[in-house]
């Protein structure tokens, strides 16, 4: 039993009981016992608002005020702390920007809205003197933005790279595994539930762009929005692509990668992307599977660091809300919020450091050519790349193709920067023979 009945409970309100907030609800209900015990005295979910109010959620709201009031939410005096976590941009921002008006506390989910609206937010909130929290909103479960924001806080970040979307890499995994096409595979994961009716916000990147946001941020003090960030999916990858990389001792994943830069004159710069990677497949990314994600951040005093699990889901999303919430309740009962700034750096110290693009690359690059199987093509590709100065370390071509028939031709190259390999790219691509669009993909050796 506890011995803190007596003390009076901070109190929550949830905005939004779709799956995420059904699982805050349970996880509030059952590991009440011992969140009280860590805090020192209860934290309860006293308020609930949502549209929806006849479906079972299979947890126990008898106690809790369920209507679809969120402006009474808000103002309710017994609400300490809300949480957002109705999704997208429009609603979800005035909720949030009404929460803090209020001088409420926030935690949300919504790296979508931080993502694209964050400057605002924190901005508002730094005003009002309350804290908007969000470690659910990158990595589901696995707590990388307080490692980042507080256990990594001595470090100078030189380089976080991470597998943000637990969506495209079931599919990597699966089309690795199975041999099959990308087309067979989404519509599978779509089917388990692993992948939405509409999956673009995964397959094309934007959701890891969304979460590298955030993580540059933090890890830099850089503003920037999604944007801001060059972002590539995992649409047009072939069999052919997996089993390459198997025959060359890589694996494909979609990487989000932010690096610090200099300049010759010390300028600070990021180069901040989001795009299909082969990685070595002895190394930890590389070894990340199914919906599971992995951030691997290097700094200059602590070296390279490793967080891993569950990056969705119910019950781990609901896991780092609910650690939010009680980071907030500690302030909130020791009479300060704002001890941690939410992006790690004040957000006056927060600068628009400029992006290196892509064509300033450096590095080794995988091609995939589809031409007619005739004399001299390969020799068209070859001299287009080295005529920019692109070594090419192997050429990979399997059988003959039928007359009229095209046949893919693999190349891997030595390093080179990006803007001579794409200049190559675009005169043998008008070349007659050459019958469908070039594939790049680039290789990152360094994890």
């Amino acid at each position: 039993m506890s011995s803190n009945a007596s003390v009076a409970p901070v109190g929550v309100g949830l905005i939004g009981l779709g799956t995420i907030g059904t699982g805050v609800a349970k996880v509030l209900a059952e590991n009440a016992a011992v969140i009280e015990q860590r805090l020192g005295f209860p934290l309860r979910l006293v308020r609930i608002a949502d549209l929806d109010l006849e479906t079972d959620r299979g947890v126990d709201l008898s106690e809790i005020r369920f209507d679809s009031d969120s402006d009474g939410l808000i103002a309710d005096p017994e609400v300490d702390i809300v949480i957002e976590l109705i999704g997208g941009y429009g609603i979800a921002k005035k909720i949030t920007l009404a929460a803090i008006d209020a001088g409420k506390h926030v935690v949300t989910a919504n790296k979508a809205l931080l993502a694209l609206h964050g400057e605002e937010i924190f901005g508002a909130a730094q005003g009002k003197g309350v804290d908007v929290a969000f470690e659910a909103a990158v990595g589901g479960g696995i707590p990388v933005l307080r490692a980042v924001r507080e256990g990594l806080a001595a470090n100078q970040i030189e380089s976080v790279l991470g597998i943000l979307n637990g969506t495209t890499n079931y599919v990597l995994t699966e089309m690795e595994r199975t041999g099959e096409a990308f087309d067979e595979v989404l519509k599978r994961a779509q089917e388990l539930g692993y992948a939405e009716a509409d999956p673009t916000f995964d397959v094309d990147g934007i959701d890891a762009a969304h979460k590298l946001a955030l993580l540059a941020a933090m890890a830099f003090g850089a503003k920037m929005t999604f944007e801001d960030i060059p972002t590539e999916g995992i649409r047009g990858l072939l069999p052919i692509d997996f089993e390459m990389a198997e025959h060359l001792g890589y694996r494909l994943k979609l990487l989000g990668i932010a690096k610090s830069l200099h300049d010759a004159d010390g300028s600070p710069r990021i180069d901040a992307r989001i795009h299909p990677t082969m990685v070595p497949a002895d190394s930890m990314l590389a070894n990340v599977d199914g919906a599971m994600n992995a951030v691997a951040v290097t700094g200059n005093a602590v070296g390279p660091t490793l967080y891993y699990g569950a990056g969705a889901g119910e019950l781990p999303t609901a896991s780092a809300v609910v650690g939010d919430l009680m980071e907030i309740a500690r302030e909130i009962r020791r009479g300060r919020a704002g001890r941690v700034a939410p992006l790690s750096y004040p957000a006056n110290e927060l600068v628009a450091l400029p992006l290196a693009g892509t064509g300033e690359l450096f590095g080794r690059c995988y091609l995939r050519f589809t031409a007619l199987d005739r004399p001299g093509v390969l020799a068209h590709i070859t001299g287009a790349l080295g005529e920019r100065g692109v070594g090419i370390e192997s050429v990979f071509q399997e059988g003959h193709a039928e007359e009229g028939d095209s046949v893919p031709v693999v190349m891997l190259t030595h390093p080179a920067r990006e803007e001579a390999i794409r200049e190559a790219i675009d005169e043998i691509d008008r070349h007659s023979h050459v019958t469908e669009p070039t594939r790049l993909i680039r290789i990152e050796e360094e994890l």
